[in-house]
């Protein structure tokens, strides 16, 4: 299931429960639209050990939840070197996991609960909820601001941050992706008894429904019992409501509720059970049992299972229904809680398919699977359902894999006939209806009804005199699917059409009322016999289960490329089945029964995690980047009918919708070589980044261009000219053998790898380069390709993203006073000569509205409309406009003040460009924007209950004099570094003054850098 069209919540109630007696916890999770200005206040958290006043702490951001998570200074039991006398050191080495247990481990341990108290004991009102100990070192706590920023100064402490929320983001597919049958996944596994046999799996999610028979006892062996009983340390909380029990097949259960306190509806369960069933159908999709008998509304689908049907599986609650759609959301608080608690408990793998930022590497969570992956455990999440917008990609950290959905080649259909005798098929699953009249919702509506939410069949807006005893064709969009049908037969309606307005996926919801689910193409010709007919009519009939071609790239996930990093780091990873996947759920979920179809990358997440513990229990020693390496390397970017993978819209697809491809497990078990990489080496990528100062712990080795991280994906964001990149790859078979390397694709760069065979032993390595020179590739633009290394037995497949600039230049550079200037450092992309113009410097256009009761609620960005905390400003952008950039600035607000931008065309509800961090420093650019009128809305998301907010904004065009460039005209070589110095004079004092540094190579080629100036 999708997450709900909402971005975040806030908990209104204060927990009041203490920490457990047991270490339980981890670090925390950023939102999904965390600012870079944001994660640099974070990454510049630091103390000094003198513990006086630090600037940073000031920049604590209030927390919406009344919680804080606190990052001591100390390194966490997998990092921790033994630097401190008597207590010996706790890391873990590579190969090996954590041992909670351990003598070493529980006095380090104990050592951080001394310094928890000592931090803690002066600040008596500060109510502590979780203590973190293995993954992160700390705590999170429920407290005041003024508190947060007192113990942000104390010595000892790294870091303070805000615990905000979170939210949610799956009968064949063993059958679809070759785990089954002669040859697949299974059988080399040595059968289905053995498929993820050994393995335990963590679900981070909203707990489970014990009574499904997916998650049945297992038959089990002594040997694989004994394997559980190893490693396992972790317990099963049966819970105060509803509690549950575990078996041999799920053999833990706990559930983290201190952070989201009194918030939860009171149907939902203090306990491990699931509510919402969003996270029974991720668990049964990574590991339910096999061959369990599958019915949705009355119809049999077969025998389903999960991807490691022999897989255990322990089952962390951090995800709670806090509103009637039953959707989940958790604070990051509760989050990190559960994943630590997973890492200390033994688990091999960690499914997470919940929000998360996308511009960030070093937010807590980050960090936390960061030392996961360090401690053995393979991290699969969700990419995020944002797409099909650019870099809308979450969760873009190395150390995990980023998951993308695809559809399935197992569709259910549904066909609806109209009066006229014209038949459209689509997407439904259940009965279908008489021939009965069909209404249009615009023509459905109360007196008054809004009727941009009217066509949406929004709550309180359909009339049930007219919509009684009728079908009606409602616009998809804005409100949940199902609460279209939902509103439909609250007015007396008995069926349903749904349309997309735009291009995008059909889904097989479980609906109120028969429907069915029709594309953009078909709506127009509904709506026009429905408007045109003097008595339509329409009928849709029962649900048939077909085959299709697929994949294709559903159009609400999130794409690359990664925000985070510059473009040196292909994200998504991989592409798994999240469209209409069958698995059990919760009976909130299915309508009553136990089973039913979602969509989301949340439910493609699973099938990695599945995949991964089938890999693990084949290969107990393989690393989590070398699980991650063989699923990528042998990923198809073909469809069934052996064409290039398309969106679902009919556009092209590209690696940054599907990363390596479709996963393949079957030829992931024999992949041939990987590329492993390990905790150093991430921790220089990280550095590299340049998200983290050259003193953090991070940089203790050094750093690596981002680009060279051994990764199985080669993406360079920012070519100039010239560039290698250097991989090595490990022999993960029984034979020696020969590669040969072939480039596919990358038109107009030329690709050069050496040496031009590998001969790779047993167990050893090899190491090769490549280099990427541009050679008419067109520029600012990225292209696409394969670099294949081939043997007489294997394929590895390594996916190419590379895109070639005109100059590798500073996207922003800043300055303050009325005059000065900056040197602006350049890598140019060619040889010639480089030209260099000006525009601005202008000063910022302030338009100001007064705003009340903050909403608290996600900004309809198909809907956008002004309210009492929503100001639309609309501004007008000169033809030739260079560069708009609408801004929000948190000097201009109080503490705790929330504030989210959203640009538009004026008129249309195609969102260009947002901002939707969990502060008011927010930011939209619009390069060369086509001249007009644009609508800006600013919604107050929280803070005072009445607020003047002030949206800044500039259109750069012409020079305005006051800012030079030199020099204007230079000559360059291709990779060769050069410089130009801004300059400006004359600027008004205390104001905010942008301009932009333009380049040339005298043809097409182009390049910017922005001027900031506060004067």
């Amino acid at each position: 299931m999708s997450a709900p069209a909402r971005r975040r919540f806030r908990v209104l109630a204060v927990a009041t429960a203490t920490a457990t007696a047991l270490v339980v916890a981890l670090g925390n999770q950023a939102t999904a639209t965390t600012s870079a200005t944001e994660i640099a206040k974070a990454s510049a958290t630091t103390r000094a050990a003198t513990g006086e006043d630090n600037p940073a702490a000031n920049e604590v951001r209030e927390s919406p939840t009344g919680a804080y998570i606190v990052q001591l200074d100390d390194a966490p039991v997998t990092e921790y070197d033994g630097d401190i006398a008597g207590l010996p050191a706790t890391r873990v080495l590579p190969g090996n996991k954590l041992l909670r247990s351990a003598g070493q481990v529980v006095s380090y341990v104990q050592h951080l609960g001394r310094e928890r108290s000592r931090l803690l004991d002066p600040l008596p009102d500060v109510k502590r909820l979780y203590d973190y100990n293995y993954t992160y070192a700390g705590f999170s706590a429920q407290m005041s601001h003024d508190e947060a920023v007192k113990l942000a100064k104390s010595s000892g402490v790294k870091s303070v941050e805000p615990s905000e929320m979170q939210h949610q983001d799956t009968v064949d597919t063993p059958r679809y992706l070759g785990l089954s049958g002669k040859g697949g996944a299974w059988q080399q596994a040595g059968g289905i008894d053995k498929a993820g046999d050994g393995v335990i799996i963590g679900m981070i999610d909203s707990g489970y429904v014990p009574e499904r028979a997916s998650f049945a006892p297992l038959k089990t062996t002594k040997q694989s019992d004994a394997l559980i009983a190893a490693k396992w340390k972790g317990t099963c909380q049966v819970g105060i409501e509803a509690p549950v029990a575990c078996n041999n097949k799920v053999i833990g259960a706990r559930y983290f509720d201190a952070g989201i306190g009194n918030r939860p509806i009171p149907e939902e369960y203090r306990s491990p059970r699931d509510y919402g069933g969003h996270g029974t159908h991720t668990a049964s999709t990574a590991a339910g049992n096999y061959g369990v008998d599958m019915n949705v509304l009355g119809r049999d689908y077969g025998k389903g299972s999960g991807i490691a049907p022999h897989a255990r599986l322990a089952i962390y609650k951090v995800l709670w229904a806090v509103d009637a759609t039953g959707g989940g959301s958790g604070t990051d608080a509760d989050i990190v809680a559960g994943i630590d608690a997973a890492v200390a408990d033994g688990v091999d793998v960690i499914n997470y398919s919940i929000s998360g930022s996308g511009s960030t590497f070093v937010n807590a969570t980050g960090l936390a699977f960061l030392r996961a992956a360090k401690a053995g455990v393979f991290v699969a999440t969700s990419a995020g359902n944002t797409g099909p917008g650019v870099s809308t990609v979450g969760k873009n950290f190395p150390w995990v894999t980023t998951v993308a959905n695809g559809t399935h080649d197992r569709e259910v259909q549904t066909t609806v006939t109209l009066g006229n005798g014209k038949s459209y098929t689509g997407a439904g699953i259940g009965a279908g209806t008489p021939s009965a009249p069909v209404i249009l919702a615009k023509d459905a509506g109360l007196p008054g009804a809004n009727p941009t939410n009217l066509v949406l069949c929004m709550p309180n807006t359909l009339d049930p005199a007219k919509v009684t005893g009728k079908i009606v064709v409602c616009d998809r969009g804005v409100n949940a699917r199902v609460d279209k049908s939902l509103q439909v037969k609250n007015a007396g309606g008995i069926g349903l059409i749904l349309v997309n307005p735009t291009p995008g996926t059909l889904d097989s919801d479980l609906h109120s009322v028969p429907t069915v689910h029709l594309d953009h193409v078909a709506a127009p010709e509904i709506k026009a016999y429905v408007e045109g007919a003097a008595s339509p009519t329409a009928q849709i009939g029962a649900a048939q289960t077909v085959r299709v071609n697929a994949p294709k790239v559903a159009s609400s996930s999130s794409r690359g490329p990664s925000p985070a990093g510059n473009g040196d780091l292909l994200k998504p990873d991989v592409m798994a089945p999240g469209t209409n996947v069958l698995a059990a759920t919760s009976a909130f979920s299915a309508a009553g029964g136990q089973y039913a179809f979602m969509s989301g990358t949340s439910m493609a997440s699973p099938h990695i995690a599945g995949a991964a513990a089938v890999l693990k229990s084949k290969y107990p020693t393989w690393s989590p980047m070398a699980i991650k390496s063989a699923l990528l390397t042998t990923g198809t970017s073909l469809d069934t009918s052996g064409k290039p993978i398309q969106n679902d819209s009919g556009s092209p697809g590209n690696p940054f919708g599907y990363g390596a491809g479709l996963v393949q497990p079957k030829l992931a078990m024999d992949p041939g070589l990987v590329y492993d990489s390990s905790y150093d080496d991430w921790a220089k990528f990280v550095c590299a980044s340049g998200q983290v100062a050259e003193t953090h712990e991070l940089c203790a080795k050094g750093k690596v261009d981002p680009s060279d991280l051994n990764y199985p994906t080669i993406a360079i964001g920012d070519l100039a000219g010239k560039q290698t990149v250097k991989r090595t790859v490990r022999n993960v078979g029984k034979l020696a053998e020969v590669y040969f390397p072939k480039v596919e694709g990358l038109a107009g760069v030329k690709v050069t790898v050496t040496p031009k065979l590998l001969v790779v032993l047993p167990g050893r390595t090899a190491t090769y380069r490549v280099t990427f020179e541009h050679n008419g590739a067109p520029l600012e633009q990225y292209s696409f390709g394969k670099l294949n290394w081939r043997s007489a037995r294997h394929v590895v497949s390594s996916t190419l993203a590379i895109r070639p600039l005109t100059v590798k230049a500073p996207v922003q550079v800043n300055g303050t006073g009325t005059s000065g200037s900056v040197q602006v450092p350049i890598t140019a992309g060619y040889s010639g000569t480089l030209s260099t113009t000006v525009s601005g410097l202008t000063a910022a256009t302030v338009g100001e509205a007064t705003l009340r009761n903050p909403g608290g609620v996600s900004f309809p960005t198909t809907n956008p409309a002004a309210n009492e905390h929503v100001a639309k400003v609309t501004v007008t952008v000169p033809a030739g406009t260079k560069h708009a950039r609408f801004s929000t600035f948190d000097a201009d607000y109080p503490a705790g003040t929330d504030l989210d931008v959203f640009v538009y065309k004026a008129g249309t509800t195609a969102v260009l460009g947002s901002s939707t961090g969990g502060s008011a420093e927010e930011e939209v650019n619009l390069p060369a924007p086509a001249g007009g009128s644009y609508d800006v809305y600013v919604d107050l998301f929280s803070g005072a209950a009445e607020q003047a907010v002030k949206l800044n904004h500039w259109e750069l065009g012409d020079a305005t004099g006051n800012l030079t460039a030199t020099p204007a005209s230079q000559a360059v070589t291709a990779a060769g570094q050069v410089s130009v110095t801004a300059a400006w004079s004359g600027l008004s004092a205390g104001t905010r003054y942008l301009g932009r540094l333009g380049y040339s190579d005298g043809a097409d080629g182009s390049g910017s850098t922005i001027v900031r100036v506060d004067s």
